[in-house]
């Protein structure tokens, strides 16, 4: 079913019993007139649910390019999703997140309001993300902490051996290194010179309504 404010891209294959614009699960929605906007190439499997915004979040609920949304994951209200994301069945967004390019969420996995996972972060199976997830962060157990760096992913990518070296000390700072996580970025941010980093710095210091998930 596709109903409501809903916008669907070209060549997004939408499967039986998914219910794709459905009004907000959220109790302050009073009717108003809200949207769903899903890009191009994605693949919404069976039982998938996908809601439009909310006045109070902006009226918009976006959905990047080739994503895949496997059976009977939930994406909520006012969600922005970003392109070639993957999201595991049964998995569910919470109101308000913000999910950047290339993130994998796995299967039976919870993100909590109003979080942030950065670009090419990857989320293990039966986890709950309660805070932030930094770029290229790999996050695992069952109370989600951060517990590398995406590794296999980067290579996928074919990110040079070089940025993949740094980001590892970065890592390695961040975890270890002295004062807040924030001041730490901080400090990183005025020594690297890697791109990928940088993004890790940029994504710190931007400012979040969350915590940060931090080395278990």
């Amino acid at each position: 079913v596709v109903t409501g404010q809903t916008e669907v891209g070209a060549e997004t294959v939408i499967h039986p019993f998914a219910v794709i614009g459905g009004i907000p699960q959220d109790l302050k929605f009073k009717g108003e007139e809200t949207r769903l906007v899903i890009g191009a190439r994605n693949r919404i499997r069976e039982h998938v649910t996908m809601n439009t915004g909310t006045e109070g979040g902006g009226g918009l609920t976006r959905v990047g390019d080739d994503g895949l949304f496997m059976a009977g994951c939930h994406v909520a209200h006012d969600v922005q999703i970003g392109d070639r994301v993957i999201v595991v069945n049964n998995a569910a967004l919470a109101g308000h997140c913000i999910i950047a390019d290339d993130v994998i969420i796995g299967g039976l996995s919870g993100v909590h309001q109003w979080v942030r996972i950065g670009q090419g972060a990857i989320i293990g199976a039966v986890t709950m993300v309660t805070n932030d997830v930094i770029p290229y962060g790999l996050v695992q157990a069952p109370r989600g902490v951060l517990d590398g760096l995406n590794l296999v992913g980067l290579k996928r990518r074919g990110v040079p051996r070089a940025d993949i070296t740094a980001l590892r000390a970065a890592f390695q700072m961040l975890a270890q290194g002295e004062g807040a996580f924030q001041d730490r970025a901080r400090r990183l941010g005025d020594e690297t010179q890697s791109d990928y980093v940088r993004q890790i710095v940029d994504f710190v210091t931007a400012g979040s309504d969350r915590s940060f998930l931090t080395p278990g």
